[in-house]
């Protein structure tokens, strides 16, 4: 029995797609069609049901699943367990981010870390969407959500600090709220799902249920529509920072910070001992951010 040809048959079962699922492991679709029957003749049983369209698992196809699971993830164990042994990781490490934080941030880190891991080939995706790692085939995910799944891990990779900003020419001709409450008053731009703000107050934690003026769903959307002087919003620091340091926004309501326990997380599936591919690139990014960001200094 061929491990790679094991390996695609559970990219297979969860894409539902042999073409697709041969793509990602760098196959033709004949090839990786080629592989999936030569797994099949090996173990003397059909494995896939196939159509036009797409391909679903046989009975005998799901019974095999979770037991190919566990012999890759064994031989990742196994590789892994001598892998700090080799001078550089080697192979293709998935990753899936945030647009907005890819582009900005995770993007130019990569140089360097391709620089110190020439062996590696990155693939990566950026979504403002939450992925799901096993069904999608990453090796890891930049995230700065709360972790909702038991069965992944999660580690701190750098601070998220959130304030509220807007550009000098709203606040010349709206004002400047000097209370959360103020905000009732004053035009505001939301990022999709979080449209009610929670502020830190002498008095304890406020909540504020904005009135929207505008919405939208990526952070530097909502970012560059207060520095035209839509209105008020919510920025993360690392998306926001430069436009702060160049005068474009000016952040408000600082006595009373917004309460916030979101960070950047690196997430991964879990294993009894991660991948020598992944631990690089986490350590590596946990360097290159350091304890304080250079975009909260």
């Amino acid at each position: 029995m061929n491990i790679e040809h094991v390996k695609l048959f559970i990219r297979v079962a969860a894409c539902h797609n042999i073409s697709l699922a041969g793509k990602e492991m760098g196959l033709s679709a004949a090839v990786a069609s080629s592989h999936i029957n030569k797994l099949e003749e090996s173990l003397g049983v059909r494995l896939i049901h196939r159509t036009t369209r797409k391909v679903s698992l046989t009975e005998d196809g799901v019974a095999f699943l979770p037991h190919a699971q566990e012999v890759i993830s064994s031989v990742d164990i196994a590789c892994a367990s001598v892998g700090s042994r080799k001078l550089s990781p080697t192979g293709k490490l998935r990753i899936t981010a945030p647009a907005s934080f890819g582009r900005m941030h995770l993007i130019p880190a990569l140089h360097d870390f391709m620089s110190l891991y020439p062996d590696l080939t990155v693939d990566i995706r950026l979504s403002d969407s939450i992925v799901d790692l096993v069904e999608g085939g990453f090796d890891v995910a930049i995230r700065n959500a709360a972790l909702n799944d038991s069965s992944l891990i999660a580690r701190k990779i750098a601070a998220d600090t959130r304030q509220v900003c807007a550009s000098p020419d709203y606040l010349a001709k709206h004002g400047t709220p000097k209370t959360p409450q103020d905000l009732l008053n004053h035009q505001c731009i939301d990022l999709m799902g979080f449209d009610t703000w929670t502020f830190n107050t002498s008095e304890g934690e406020q909540q504020i249920k904005i009135k929207y003026f505008l919405r939208a769903d990526n952070g530097e959307a909502i970012r560059d529509a207060a520095i035209y002087g839509l209105g008020l919003t919510i920025c993360s620091k690392w998306c926001a920072y430069k436009a702060i340091e160049k005068g474009q926004l000016i952040p408000v309501l600082t006595d009373t910070p917004l309460v916030s326990n979101t960070s950047i997380w690196a997430v991964y599936p879990s294993s009894h001992l991660l991948a020598p591919k992944v631990r690089v690139f986490i350590d590596y990014l946990k360097a290159h951010f350091g304890e304080v960001p250079y975009w909260e200094i």
